[in-house]
């Protein structure tokens, strides 16, 4: 276990002996995030082996083995490994992702150890430790300042704030210290330096919790992964119900056991539909790569079917919705009024960007800084003539009243220019201004941050050439004006969020910055968060205190989230997902890792992503649009649809395979399918034809029309008719092959029911491919897939009866060439009942 301080760390302010160290290390453990968990290469290896499609077969190819049918039971071997291969990639990838965790600290840490500063390896950091860090440091440990020179931290991965944090020392270091004397782990120095004392290390620090919390959170099966799994249970069942009687059956009709054996196995073949996992798996596969030519490259593969079904998007604001850096959207002067970015700047604004920039430090490396600079030389100010000036006075950061000042010798000589940024309390404190120009500019002040914008204020004057106090260098500042700063909309995001809307799609963002902030963003993309005028934006506070009842509301009316930490970004996810929603979770930073866990789908950005965030996702945005999920949202729709075609394609023929090998014994008669047959049928022939729904685009009214409800691939409303049609097939079969048999040596009457079969395929395929009307009205155009595929079928129908090797393998007897009119018209049993609407008058 690590350890978290309640209290103050004794002795911690001047660091701890390398015994006591070495003691506490002993105690606590190593400062590691999430400690590797035993027994997980096992987990990874036989986790998959417990899917019960794996499990089914798992016993068919033993199966088949033990009745010698040795190519039967290679198949199924076979088919076998791509299925495990998935699921163990799926389970090695949520150990690589509490990998990331594991190496997100500093791999070495600063400390003083008996008095002298040295550096350790990160993991062996404890409690009381005094650690110094510096600019580009990452923070070993969650610590409490107890000394800082100008330090600002980037929270954003953890906390989602996108403004970089000011840091001050803390009265004393302990555990109840302000958050603004606090440095978490994981977190960056931007700029200065700061000693502090930890106060907790490994999973009690915040990243620990993080890290805890994505090790509990399992990827959710989807909707049509449960409903495969049930479809394959209850077909399982019903094959060994089935199973018994045949064989009972096979015995009592005068067959000896092998016979009856091979005649159960042929009916659990039949049953059970392995062809659906490999079908599921290509088109998933397949759609994963048309994803990626939209920039979405998927992780985990059953998510892109999940993808059309939906309902909500959760989203970060930082980065995904914004674009994730600070920019000055408005310059304000008590004369001048405000230059905006795309504005002109007259003299007062021109003084003021001057001031600021002398501000800044000559080689500017915080964001704030960067703003300053870049919008300056936006509006013609020459920032390489300002800093070509000796700077001969750095005043540092006042904790006090949050100010700065910088002191400039001209090259021509004479009195020094002075300049200051900072808080506008601080700033108005020390530089000379009206009460008019102080009501003014606090005034401006609130409108900027009551649009989510951060202010500085910047006072400018002048000093004597030398001066011996900082209070004498800034007793010439007069108040110069305000500068604002946000993180812009990222462009397209507004018309992105508009077709979710007519998609039926809802959009919620969850964001770690101010409510002020999480307002302005969301008016500014257009994103619904009122009602009769009154602002609905709740807090993660809103969600900590909220009953189990309250929460159901929260989630079911508020589409705006702010100060959200990421246990309420999980909380909320969870929420959603309890009131039957399909969740996608869309982040970038560490702190939305367990909840891009807990969603349906997890999107993480692929450019400004944090590595943690990208392995706990379903699929990573290679070019961080918000656009981009639009569009693969509308590609996981066209998939979803050509999937259900697909798999109504399979139902419809698995009433022949299982009557013929249901009916066939009971009746007493020779078998029609052969265990070779149904095996070459279910995991070679059908999953390559299913391949041709998928190519087919998607319907005009993909992105206008409501979510498809979750599982509805398979549900007997959408399945039914192709059930009926699978039926009507398998009553022509059955009554062909009798006849038959009446009349022909048994492999005669396999053959002619065999082609018979073979030969329904590709009218199937064009009824499947059309399902709400007859084939011959509006039919979808014939892709090249669908060309190849009905082209080889009509080619190897004849070829298994009249190619020796081939008939010999299958045990099929060549028979006439004037039978293929017959089979002709067995072939078209999918087409009857649209004929019969049609003479009726019901149909086109």
């Amino acid at each position: 276990m690590n350890r978290s301080t309640s209290g103050s760390t004794s002795g911690s302010t001047s660091g701890l002996t390398a015994a006591e160290a070495a003691d506490r290390l002993r105690r606590d453990g190593p400062n590691v995030v999430v400690p590797e968990a035993r027994g997980s290469r096992w987990r990874r290896v036989l986790g998959p082996l417990t899917d019960p499609m794996v499990l089914l077969l798992l016993v068919a190819a033993p199966t088949y083995l033990l009745i010698g049918e040795t190519t039967d039971a290679i198949v199924a071997f076979v088919a076998l490994g791509p299925i495990a291969a998935v699921g163990w990639l799926l389970e090695s990838r949520a150990e690589h992702t509490l990998e990331q965790l594991r190496r997100l600290t500093a791999p070495t840490a600063t400390v003083t150890r008996d008095g002298e500063e040295c550096s350790v390896p990160a993991d062996q950091v404890v409690v009381g430790d005094l650690v110094r860090v510096r600019e580009g440091d990452v923070v070993p440990a969650d610590a409490v300042v107890t000394a800082a020179s100008q330090v600002m931290v980037d929270e954003s991965s953890l906390t989602g704030e996108s403004l970089p944090v000011d840091k001050r020392t803390a009265d004393a270091p302990d555990h109840d210290a302000p958050e603004a004397t606090r440095l978490w782990a994981g977190t960056t120095v931007l700029s200065g330096s700061a000693e502090a004392v930890v106060t907790a290390t490994g999973q009690a620090t915040r990243y620990g919790r993080i890290g805890r919390l994505v090790a509990d959170t399992r990827p959710p099966r989807t909707p049509l992964q449960l409903a495969l799994a049930r479809l394959v249970r209850a077909l399982a069942l019903l094959a060994l119900v089935f199973c018994v009687a045949v064989v009972v059956a096979e015995v009592l009709h005068g067959d000896g056991w092998g016979d009856a054996v091979i005649a159960g196995v042929s009916l659990a073949i039949a049953a059970i539909p392995e062809e659906f996992s490999m079908v599921y798996t290509l088109y998933l596969a397949l759609g994963a790569w048309r994803l990626t030519q939209r920039h979405a490259l998927v992780r985990r593969l059953p998510s892109v079917e999940t993808l059309g079904s939906t309902t909500v998007i959760c989203t970060d604001k930082t980065g995904t919705l914004t674009e994730g850096r600070l920019t000055v959207a408005a310059a304000w002067t008590p004369t001048g009024g405000t230059t905006s970015r795309d504005g002109a700047a007259d003299a007062p604004s021109v003084a003021l960007l001057e001031a600021a920039v002398r501000a800044c430090e000559p080689s500017p490396f915080d964001p704030l800084d960067l703003a300053i600079v870049g919008f300056a030389e936006a509006h013609g100010i020459d920032v390489e003539r300002l800093h070509g000036d000796e700077l001969t006075e750095d005043w540092p950061f006042d904790t006090t009243d949050r100010y700065l000042t910088h002191a400039w010798r001209p090259a021509g000589g004479g009195r020094r220019l002075v300049a200051s940024k900072g808080a506008i309390e601080g700033v108005l404190a020390h530089s000379a201004a009206d009460g008019s120009v102080r009501a003014a500019a606090e005034a401006a002040n609130t409108a900027f941050t009551e649009q989510g914008m951060r202010v500085i204020a910047v006072a400018a004057g002048d000093a004597p050439p030398s001066s011996a106090s900082r209070a004498e260098d800034e007793s010439g500042l007069r108040f110069a004006g305000l500068v604002a700063f946000s993180d812009p909309l990222r462009a397209g995001v507004p018309d992105a969020l508009r077709r979710c809307g007519d998609a039926g799609v809802r959009v919620v963002m969850v964001t770690g910055d101010h409510p002020a902030t999480a307002h302005a963003v969301a008016t500014g993309l257009g994103l619904p968060h009122e009602r009769s005028g009154v602002d609905l934006i709740a807090t993660g506070a809103d969600l900590d205190a909220a009953d189990p009842a309250r929460l159901d509301e929260l989630a079911a009316e508020v589409n705006v989230f702010a100060r959200t930490r990421p246990e309420q970004k999980h909380l909320l996810v969870a929420a959603l997902r309890r009131r039957g929603e399909v969740v996608a979770m869309t982040g970038d930073g560490i702190n939305d890792a367990p909840a891009l866990r807990e969603a349906d789908i997890g999107v993480a950005m692929g450019e400004r992503g944090t590595a943690v965030a990208r392995e706990s996702a379903s699929i990573v945005l290679l070019d961080d649009n918000f656009s981009t999920i639009v569009a693969s949202v509308e590609e996981g729709r066209r998939i979803f649809d050509n999937l259900t075609r697909a798999f109504a394609y399979l139902i419809a023929f698995h009433p022949p395979l299982l009557l013929a090998a249901l009916v066939v014994p009971l009746l007493g008669e020779p078998l029609l399918l052969l265990p070779i047959h149904l095996v070459v049928l279910e995991i070679l022939l059908h999953p390559i034809v299913s391949l041709v729904f998928q190519a087919d685009p998607a319907g005009d009214d993909a992105m206008r029309r409501p979510p498809r409800p979750v599982g509805d691939a398979l549900r007997l409303r959408t399945l039914a008719p192709a059930w009926a049609v699978g039926l009507l097939v398998a009553a022509v079969l059955l009554t062909m092959y009798l006849w038959a048999l009446s009349v022909w040596p048994e492999d005669r009457a396999r053959a002619l029911a065999f082609c018979s079969l073979l030969a329904t395929q590709p009218v199937l395929l064009a009824t499947m491919r059309s399902p709400d009307r007859p084939p011959w009205v509006r039919p979808r155009p014939w892709t090249r897939t669908v060309i190849v595929v009905t082209a080889a079928l009509v080619a190897i129908t004849p070829m298994c009866v009249y190619v020796g090797p081939l008939a010999d393998l299958l045990h099929l007897e060549p028979f006439a060439p004037a039978w293929w009119p017959l089979v002709a018209v067995a072939a078209s049993a999918p087409l009857w009942p649209w004929a019969v609407r049609h003479h009726r008058g019901g149909g086109a």
